[in-house]
Protein backbone atom coordinates (compact mmCIF):
# COMPACT_ATOMS: atom_id res chain seq x y z
CA UNK A 1 0.00 0.00 0.00
CA UNK A 2 1.28 3.47 -0.87
CA UNK A 3 2.39 5.25 2.31
CA UNK A 4 3.72 8.71 3.14
CA UNK A 5 5.68 9.15 6.34
CA UNK A 6 6.20 12.52 8.04
CA UNK A 7 9.62 12.67 9.70
CA UNK A 8 9.54 15.72 11.98
CA UNK A 9 12.92 16.16 13.75
CA UNK A 10 12.24 19.86 14.37
CA UNK A 11 8.46 19.87 14.38
CA UNK A 12 6.10 20.92 11.62
CA UNK A 13 4.27 23.99 10.34
CA UNK A 14 1.91 24.52 7.43
CA UNK A 15 4.52 26.05 5.15
CA UNK A 16 7.09 23.33 5.96
CA UNK A 17 4.49 20.68 5.16
CA UNK A 18 3.69 22.18 1.77
CA UNK A 19 7.39 22.69 1.04
CA UNK A 20 7.97 18.98 1.65
CA UNK A 21 5.13 17.99 -0.68
CA UNK A 22 6.45 20.24 -3.46
CA UNK A 23 9.96 18.85 -2.92
CA UNK A 24 8.46 15.35 -3.07
CA UNK A 25 7.20 16.06 -6.57
CA UNK A 26 3.68 17.46 -6.16
CA UNK A 27 3.19 20.00 -8.96
CA UNK A 28 3.11 23.48 -7.44
CA UNK A 29 1.17 24.77 -10.45
CA UNK A 30 -1.57 22.28 -9.62
CA UNK A 31 -1.66 23.59 -6.05
CA UNK A 32 -1.87 27.19 -7.32
CA UNK A 33 -4.63 26.29 -9.79
CA UNK A 34 -6.73 24.65 -7.08
CA UNK A 35 -6.16 27.51 -4.63
CA UNK A 36 -7.51 29.96 -7.23
CA UNK A 37 -10.89 28.25 -6.73
CA UNK A 38 -11.04 29.89 -3.30
CA UNK A 39 -12.49 33.42 -3.03
CA UNK A 40 -9.23 34.61 -1.47
CA UNK A 41 -7.12 37.35 -3.05
CA UNK A 42 -4.07 39.44 -2.28
CA UNK A 43 -1.33 36.82 -1.99
CA UNK A 44 1.50 35.27 -3.98
CA UNK A 45 3.20 31.90 -3.56
CA UNK A 46 6.90 31.18 -3.90
CA UNK A 47 8.78 27.90 -3.65
CA UNK A 48 12.56 28.27 -3.59
CA UNK A 49 15.44 25.89 -3.00
CA UNK A 50 17.26 26.53 0.29
CA UNK A 51 19.63 24.68 2.59
CA UNK A 52 19.66 23.98 6.29
CA UNK A 53 22.99 22.69 7.57
CA UNK A 54 23.90 21.31 4.17
CA UNK A 55 20.54 19.66 3.43
CA UNK A 56 18.67 21.07 0.43
CA UNK A 57 14.90 21.33 0.32
CA UNK A 58 12.00 23.57 -0.68
CA UNK A 59 11.04 26.71 1.22
CA UNK A 60 7.35 27.37 0.62
CA UNK A 61 6.16 30.89 1.38
CA UNK A 62 2.94 32.87 1.09
CA UNK A 63 3.32 36.63 0.76
CA UNK A 64 0.29 38.88 1.30
CA UNK A 65 -0.05 42.28 -0.35
CA UNK A 66 -2.26 43.77 2.35
CA UNK A 67 -3.32 43.24 5.93
CA UNK A 68 -5.59 40.24 6.37
CA UNK A 69 -8.71 40.40 8.51
CA UNK A 70 -9.63 38.01 11.27
CA UNK A 71 -12.03 35.22 10.35
CA UNK A 72 -14.32 33.06 12.42
CA UNK A 73 -14.53 29.32 11.98
CA UNK A 74 -17.90 29.80 10.28
CA UNK A 75 -16.33 32.32 7.84
CA UNK A 76 -13.67 29.82 6.82
CA UNK A 77 -16.16 26.96 6.64
CA UNK A 78 -18.43 28.91 4.25
CA UNK A 79 -15.43 30.07 2.21
CA UNK A 80 -14.33 26.46 1.58
CA UNK A 81 -17.81 24.97 1.14
CA UNK A 82 -18.78 27.52 -1.53
CA UNK A 83 -15.53 27.12 -3.47
CA UNK A 84 -15.03 25.03 -6.61
CA UNK A 85 -12.66 22.63 -4.87
CA UNK A 86 -13.22 18.88 -5.13
CA UNK A 87 -15.31 17.14 -2.48
CA UNK A 88 -12.29 15.36 -0.99
CA UNK A 89 -10.18 18.54 -0.78
CA UNK A 90 -13.09 20.30 0.92
CA UNK A 91 -13.53 17.43 3.37
CA UNK A 92 -9.87 17.36 4.40
CA UNK A 93 -9.59 21.16 4.61
CA UNK A 94 -12.73 21.44 6.74
CA UNK A 95 -11.59 18.64 9.03
CA UNK A 96 -8.23 20.33 9.63
CA UNK A 97 -9.90 23.66 10.40
CA UNK A 98 -12.49 22.00 12.60
CA UNK A 99 -9.71 20.44 14.70
CA UNK A 100 -8.11 23.89 14.95
CA UNK A 101 -11.42 25.48 15.94
CA UNK A 102 -12.13 22.85 18.60
CA UNK A 103 -8.70 23.49 20.15
CA UNK A 104 -9.17 27.26 20.14
CA UNK A 105 -12.69 26.83 21.54
CA UNK A 106 -11.37 24.77 24.44
CA UNK A 107 -8.42 27.05 25.18
CA UNK A 108 -10.38 30.32 25.09
CA UNK A 109 -13.68 28.95 26.47
CA UNK A 110 -15.83 30.21 23.59
CA UNK A 111 -18.43 28.48 21.43
CA UNK A 112 -17.12 26.76 18.31
CA UNK A 113 -19.01 29.08 15.95
CA UNK A 114 -17.61 32.14 17.69
CA UNK A 115 -13.95 31.10 17.51
CA UNK A 116 -11.87 33.84 15.88
CA UNK A 117 -8.68 32.84 14.11
CA UNK A 118 -5.85 35.31 14.18
CA UNK A 119 -2.63 33.92 12.72
CA UNK A 120 -4.51 30.79 11.68
CA UNK A 121 -7.27 32.77 9.98
CA UNK A 122 -4.85 34.78 7.87
CA UNK A 123 -4.56 34.12 4.15
CA UNK A 124 -1.26 32.27 4.47
CA UNK A 125 -2.72 29.71 6.86
CA UNK A 126 -5.79 29.13 4.68
CA UNK A 127 -3.40 28.53 1.79
CA UNK A 128 -1.30 26.15 3.92
CA UNK A 129 -4.30 24.07 4.99
CA UNK A 130 -6.11 23.89 1.66
CA UNK A 131 -2.82 23.50 -0.23
CA UNK A 132 -1.92 20.53 1.96
CA UNK A 133 -5.32 18.95 1.26
CA UNK A 134 -4.73 19.43 -2.47
CA UNK A 135 -1.25 17.88 -2.21
CA UNK A 136 -2.42 14.82 -0.27
CA UNK A 137 -5.35 14.09 -2.57
CA UNK A 138 -3.12 14.46 -5.65
CA UNK A 139 -1.19 11.39 -4.47
CA UNK A 140 -4.28 9.18 -4.65
CA UNK A 141 -5.10 6.63 -1.97
CA UNK A 142 -2.31 6.78 0.62
CA UNK A 143 -1.77 5.75 4.22
CA UNK A 144 -0.24 8.55 6.32
CA UNK A 145 2.14 7.86 9.20
CA UNK A 146 4.41 10.10 11.29
CA UNK A 147 7.21 10.23 13.78
CA UNK A 148 6.55 11.58 17.27
CA UNK A 149 6.31 15.38 17.28
CA UNK A 150 8.66 17.78 19.14
CA UNK A 151 6.69 20.83 20.28
CA UNK A 152 9.55 23.08 21.38
CA UNK A 153 9.94 25.39 24.37
CA UNK A 154 10.35 29.06 25.25
CA UNK A 155 7.93 31.83 24.31
CA UNK A 156 6.05 32.98 21.21
CA UNK A 157 4.39 36.28 20.27
CA UNK A 158 0.71 36.00 19.28
CA UNK A 159 -2.36 38.20 18.90
CA UNK A 160 -3.17 37.24 22.49
CA UNK A 161 0.23 38.41 23.70
CA UNK A 162 3.36 36.53 24.73
CA UNK A 163 2.54 32.86 25.33
CA UNK A 164 4.59 29.88 26.48
CA UNK A 165 5.64 27.24 23.96
CA UNK A 166 3.97 25.02 23.04
CA UNK A 167 1.15 27.47 22.39
CA UNK A 168 -2.06 26.48 24.22
CA UNK A 169 -3.84 25.57 20.97
CA UNK A 170 -0.92 23.42 19.85
CA UNK A 171 -0.86 21.62 23.19
CA UNK A 172 -4.60 20.98 23.00
CA UNK A 173 -4.23 19.59 19.48
CA UNK A 174 -1.43 17.34 20.71
CA UNK A 175 -3.79 15.47 23.02
CA UNK A 176 -3.62 11.78 22.09
CA UNK A 177 -0.51 12.30 19.92
CA UNK A 178 3.00 11.13 20.85
CA UNK A 179 5.31 14.09 21.53
CA UNK A 180 9.02 14.22 22.36
CA UNK A 181 11.28 16.83 24.04
CA UNK A 182 13.78 18.89 22.09
CA UNK A 183 16.85 20.90 23.12
CA UNK A 184 15.81 23.70 20.76
CA UNK A 185 14.39 26.72 22.59
CA UNK A 186 11.83 27.80 19.99
CA UNK A 187 8.33 27.07 18.73
CA UNK A 188 8.79 23.93 16.63
CA UNK A 189 5.23 22.80 15.96
CA UNK A 190 2.60 25.43 15.15
CA UNK A 191 -1.15 25.03 15.63
CA UNK A 192 -1.56 24.59 11.87
CA UNK A 193 1.15 21.93 11.77
CA UNK A 194 -0.36 20.10 14.74
CA UNK A 195 -3.83 20.18 13.16
CA UNK A 196 -2.48 18.75 9.90
CA UNK A 197 -0.79 15.87 11.74
CA UNK A 198 -3.84 15.21 13.94
CA UNK A 199 -6.13 15.09 10.91
CA UNK A 200 -4.05 13.15 8.39
CA UNK A 201 -1.94 10.68 10.35
CA UNK A 202 -3.24 7.15 10.96
CA UNK A 203 -0.33 5.85 13.04
CA UNK A 204 2.87 6.97 14.77
CA UNK A 205 6.28 5.41 15.24
CA UNK A 206 9.43 4.75 13.28
CA UNK A 207 9.62 4.49 9.51
CA UNK A 208 7.48 1.48 8.54
CA UNK A 209 8.85 -1.39 6.42
CA UNK A 210 8.56 0.02 2.91
CA UNK A 211 10.21 0.34 -0.47
CA UNK A 212 11.19 4.01 -0.70
CA UNK A 213 10.09 5.70 -3.91
CA UNK A 214 10.63 9.41 -3.20
CA UNK A 215 11.58 11.89 -0.48
CA UNK A 216 10.79 15.55 -0.02
CA UNK A 217 12.31 18.13 2.36
CA UNK A 218 10.32 21.15 3.56
CA UNK A 219 12.54 23.95 4.88
CA UNK A 220 11.48 26.08 7.86
CA UNK A 221 12.04 29.82 8.13
CA UNK A 222 14.33 29.65 11.18
CA UNK A 223 17.92 28.47 11.30
CA UNK A 224 18.82 26.37 14.36
CA UNK A 225 22.36 25.54 15.40
CA UNK A 226 21.25 22.32 17.10
CA UNK A 227 19.66 20.67 14.04
CA UNK A 228 18.51 21.41 10.47
CA UNK A 229 15.08 23.04 10.55
CA UNK A 230 13.09 20.84 8.20
CA UNK A 231 10.37 18.23 7.87
CA UNK A 232 10.71 15.44 5.38
CA UNK A 233 8.17 13.24 3.69
CA UNK A 234 9.14 9.73 2.71
CA UNK A 235 6.88 8.04 0.17
CA UNK A 236 6.91 4.40 -0.77
CA UNK A 237 5.12 1.09 -0.96
CA UNK A 238 4.56 -0.24 2.53
CA UNK A 239 4.86 -3.92 3.38
CA UNK A 240 1.54 -4.02 5.21
CA UNK A 241 1.66 -6.67 7.91
CA UNK A 242 -0.55 -5.03 10.48
CA UNK A 243 -1.94 -1.79 11.82
CA UNK A 244 -0.62 -0.32 15.05
CA UNK A 245 -3.72 0.51 17.06
CA UNK A 246 -4.69 1.13 20.68
CA UNK A 247 -7.04 -1.07 22.71
CA UNK A 248 -8.84 0.62 25.60
CA UNK A 249 -10.65 -1.36 28.29
CA UNK A 250 -12.60 -0.77 31.47
CA UNK A 251 -14.77 -2.92 33.77
CA UNK A 252 -18.13 -1.42 34.78
CA UNK A 253 -20.74 -2.79 37.21
CA UNK A 254 -22.95 0.21 37.98
CA UNK A 255 -24.11 1.52 34.59
CA UNK A 256 -27.60 1.34 33.08
CA UNK A 257 -27.90 -0.76 29.90
CA UNK A 258 -29.59 2.25 28.28
CA UNK A 259 -26.49 4.35 28.96
CA UNK A 260 -24.30 1.54 27.63
CA UNK A 261 -26.13 1.58 24.29
CA UNK A 262 -25.83 5.36 24.03
CA UNK A 263 -22.11 5.17 24.94
CA UNK A 264 -21.44 2.65 22.16
CA UNK A 265 -23.21 4.85 19.60
CA UNK A 266 -21.20 7.92 20.62
CA UNK A 267 -17.87 6.07 20.50
CA UNK A 268 -18.53 4.64 17.03
CA UNK A 269 -19.72 8.01 15.74
CA UNK A 270 -16.52 9.62 17.09
CA UNK A 271 -14.36 7.23 15.07
CA UNK A 272 -13.77 4.12 17.20
CA UNK A 273 -12.98 1.15 14.96
CA UNK A 274 -14.61 -1.43 17.23
CA UNK A 275 -16.70 -1.18 20.42
CA UNK A 276 -18.13 -4.15 22.29
CA UNK A 277 -19.26 -5.30 25.74
CA UNK A 278 -18.30 -8.63 27.38
CA UNK A 279 -20.08 -9.99 30.48
CA UNK A 280 -17.68 -10.25 33.46
CA UNK A 281 -17.91 -11.11 37.15
CA UNK A 282 -16.64 -8.33 39.39
CA UNK A 283 -15.94 -7.79 43.08
CA UNK A 284 -18.63 -8.56 45.65
CA UNK A 285 -20.02 -11.09 43.14
CA UNK A 286 -21.51 -8.31 41.01
CA UNK A 287 -22.21 -9.01 37.32
CA UNK A 288 -20.69 -6.35 35.11
CA UNK A 289 -19.44 -5.64 31.61
CA UNK A 290 -16.00 -5.21 30.09
CA UNK A 291 -16.04 -2.29 27.65
CA UNK A 292 -13.45 -2.75 24.88
CA UNK A 293 -12.58 -0.07 22.32
CA UNK A 294 -10.21 -0.44 19.37
CA UNK A 295 -8.99 2.85 17.94
CA UNK A 296 -6.27 4.70 16.10
CA UNK A 297 -3.77 6.48 18.34
CA UNK A 298 -4.93 9.94 17.23
CA UNK A 299 -8.51 9.24 18.40
CA UNK A 300 -7.49 7.98 21.84
CA UNK A 301 -7.87 11.27 23.73
CA UNK A 302 -11.29 12.12 22.27
CA UNK A 303 -12.67 8.63 22.95
CA UNK A 304 -11.28 8.68 26.49
CA UNK A 305 -13.19 11.91 27.16
CA UNK A 306 -16.41 10.29 25.93
CA UNK A 307 -15.94 7.23 28.18
CA UNK A 308 -15.35 9.36 31.27
CA UNK A 309 -18.24 11.74 30.53
CA UNK A 310 -20.85 9.17 29.50
CA UNK A 311 -20.06 6.11 31.66
CA UNK A 312 -19.62 5.53 35.40
CA UNK A 313 -16.05 4.23 35.17
CA UNK A 314 -13.21 5.93 37.02
CA UNK A 315 -10.31 4.32 35.15
CA UNK A 316 -9.42 3.05 31.67
CA UNK A 317 -6.59 0.69 30.68
CA UNK A 318 -4.83 1.16 27.33
CA UNK A 319 -2.23 -0.86 25.47
CA UNK A 320 -0.91 -1.07 21.89
CA UNK A 321 -2.19 -3.85 19.64
CA UNK A 322 -1.60 -4.93 16.06
CA UNK A 323 -4.51 -5.59 13.72
CA UNK A 324 -4.20 -7.39 10.42
CA UNK A 325 -6.96 -7.09 7.84
CA UNK A 326 -7.67 -8.55 4.44
CA UNK A 327 -8.05 -6.17 1.51
CA UNK A 328 -11.73 -5.42 0.97
CA UNK A 329 -13.78 -4.28 -2.01
CA UNK A 330 -17.45 -3.47 -2.38
CA UNK A 331 -18.93 -4.77 -5.64
CA UNK A 332 -22.45 -4.74 -7.06
CA UNK A 333 -23.95 -7.95 -8.41
CA UNK A 334 -27.23 -8.59 -10.21
CA UNK A 335 -29.65 -11.26 -9.00
CA UNK A 336 -33.10 -12.23 -10.25
CA UNK A 337 -34.46 -10.18 -7.35
CA UNK A 338 -32.39 -7.04 -7.97
CA UNK A 339 -28.94 -5.50 -7.42
CA UNK A 340 -27.05 -6.27 -4.20
CA UNK A 341 -23.79 -4.88 -2.86
CA UNK A 342 -21.34 -7.54 -1.73
CA UNK A 343 -18.24 -7.15 0.44
CA UNK A 344 -15.38 -9.11 -1.10
CA UNK A 345 -12.34 -9.92 1.08
CA UNK A 346 -9.12 -10.62 -0.81
CA UNK A 347 -5.78 -12.22 0.05
CA UNK A 348 -2.95 -11.74 -2.42
CA UNK A 349 -5.54 -10.42 -4.86
CA UNK A 350 -7.77 -13.51 -4.66
CA UNK A 351 -11.27 -13.53 -3.09
CA UNK A 352 -11.44 -15.56 0.14
CA UNK A 353 -14.76 -14.37 1.55
CA UNK A 354 -18.02 -12.99 0.15
CA UNK A 355 -20.61 -11.23 2.30
CA UNK A 356 -23.79 -9.74 0.76
CA UNK A 357 -24.94 -6.50 2.37
CA UNK A 358 -27.75 -7.34 4.77
CA UNK A 359 -29.77 -4.13 4.26
CA UNK A 360 -29.77 -4.59 0.45
CA UNK A 361 -30.93 -8.18 0.75
CA UNK A 362 -33.57 -7.31 3.34
CA UNK A 363 -35.02 -4.52 1.18
CA UNK A 364 -35.27 -6.82 -1.85
CA UNK A 365 -36.76 -9.67 0.20
CA UNK A 366 -39.50 -7.38 1.51
CA UNK A 367 -40.15 -5.81 -1.88
CA UNK A 368 -40.26 -9.09 -3.81
CA UNK A 369 -41.98 -11.09 -1.06
CA UNK A 370 -39.32 -13.81 -0.88
CA UNK A 371 -37.35 -15.27 2.05
CA UNK A 372 -34.32 -13.24 3.08
CA UNK A 373 -32.06 -16.32 2.91
CA UNK A 374 -33.05 -16.80 -0.75
CA UNK A 375 -31.85 -13.33 -1.70
CA UNK A 376 -28.62 -13.72 0.32
CA UNK A 377 -27.81 -17.02 -1.38
CA UNK A 378 -28.55 -15.59 -4.84
CA UNK A 379 -26.24 -12.65 -4.16
CA UNK A 380 -23.51 -14.96 -2.93
CA UNK A 381 -23.71 -17.14 -6.03
CA UNK A 382 -23.63 -14.07 -8.29
CA UNK A 383 -20.58 -12.73 -6.43
CA UNK A 384 -18.69 -16.01 -6.89
CA UNK A 385 -18.68 -15.29 -10.65
CA UNK A 386 -17.22 -11.82 -10.08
Amino acid sequence: MKTIYFDCPTGISGDMCLGAFVDLGVDIERIKKELRKLPVKGYTITATRQRRQGIAGTRFRVKTSRATRQRTYEDIKRLIEKSGLSAEVKRLSLEIFKNLAKAESKVHAVALKKVHFHEVGAVDSIVDVVGTAVAVTSLGSVRVRSSAIPLGSGWVKTEHGRLPVPAPATLELARGLPVVPSPINSELTTPTGAAIIKTLVEGFGGIPPMTVEATGYGIGGKNFKEAPNLVRIIMGEEDVKGENLVQMETNIDDMSPQIAGHLMERLLKAGALEVFFTPVQMKKSRPGVLLTILTEQKKRGELLDIVFSESTTIGVRSHPVERRCLERKLVKVKTRWGTVRVKVSLKDGKPVNLQPEYEDCKALAEKRKVPLKTVIEAARQAAEKW
